[in-house]
């Protein structure tokens, strides 16, 4: 298959090896130093571009690479306001478009043991539920895609949980999300239930970008070929 990528930083050169281990090959690189590369016949001959950049630049990349008619696989958040145009020019293209919070298969199995927690401790209202997030000082965006994602599984299940809010929960049907940038932590999501009693707590810690690289790689197989708006529970199918 042939990728393009779009951000050549530590995560688009961790995604390179990985595709080129797997048979894959690299047609176009392109970062803030070379946009114009966006209409060149090598982006364009590319099956899918995989996009790791910043929240203020993904929306322009998108349009660019749909532009090019080359499908999308993205983990840049942030940007999330602009989902339904995303959508909607993808459908009108006829492209594919995948988009996950997280790529690791280990966060996307701890999403599902959240939403499965929180289920259960929705009988438990003795219990108050916080979360927090650890990343690198380089993370522009607060609080994390990821944190967000397990948030909406967490309202889903929980019913006495209606929204969540950065640092300070300002009402009981409140989750705070606590977000800390330190050092070059790739990623901390900790989940916290207490009680006066005791506590119960489930932490993912990822240990390097090497899990969320090779998930965006199985993305862009995955969704060569195909077409319409995708994400992780399309790719595992829990």
């Amino acid at each position: 298959m042939k990728l393009a990528l779009i951000g050549y930083g530590k995560m688009g050169k961790e995604i390179e090896q990985i595709a080129i281990s797997r048979g894959h090959e690299i047609v176009s690189r392109i970062d803030v130093d070379n946009q114009e590369d966006f209409k060149s016949d090598a982006f364009k001959s590319a099956d899918v571009a995989i996009e790791f950049t910043a929240p203020h630049v993904a929306y322009a990349n998108y349009l660019k690479a749909f532009e090019a008619g080359v499908s999308i696989v993205s983990g840049t958040t942030g940007w999330l306001d602009k989902i339904n145009e995303i959508k909607a020019i993808c459908h009108d293209k006829q492209l594919a478009f995948f988009w996950a919070s997280n790529f690791s298969l280990g966060v996307n199995i701890f999403a599902a043991v959240n939403s499965y927690l929180a289920k259960i401790m929705n009988q438990y209202s003795e219990y108050n539920v916080s979360m927090t997030e650890v990343h690198h000082t380089q993370k522009l965006d607060a609080p994390s895609g990821t944190a967000i994602t397990l948030a909406e599984g967490i309202i889903k299940e929980l019913a006495r949980i209606n929204k969540w809010e950065l640092e300070t929960a300002s009402t009981k049907d409140s989750l705070a999300i606590h977000a800390i940038r330190e050092g070059n932590v790739p990623g901390i999501h900790t989940i916290r239930y207490e009680s006066e009693v005791d506590s119960i707590e489930i932490t993912h810690d990822a240990k390097s970008r090497k899990g969320f690289a090779l998930g965006a790689v199985l993305a862009a197989e995955f969704t060569y070929g195909k077409q319409g708006f995708l994400g992780m529970n399309d790719l595992l199918q829990f």
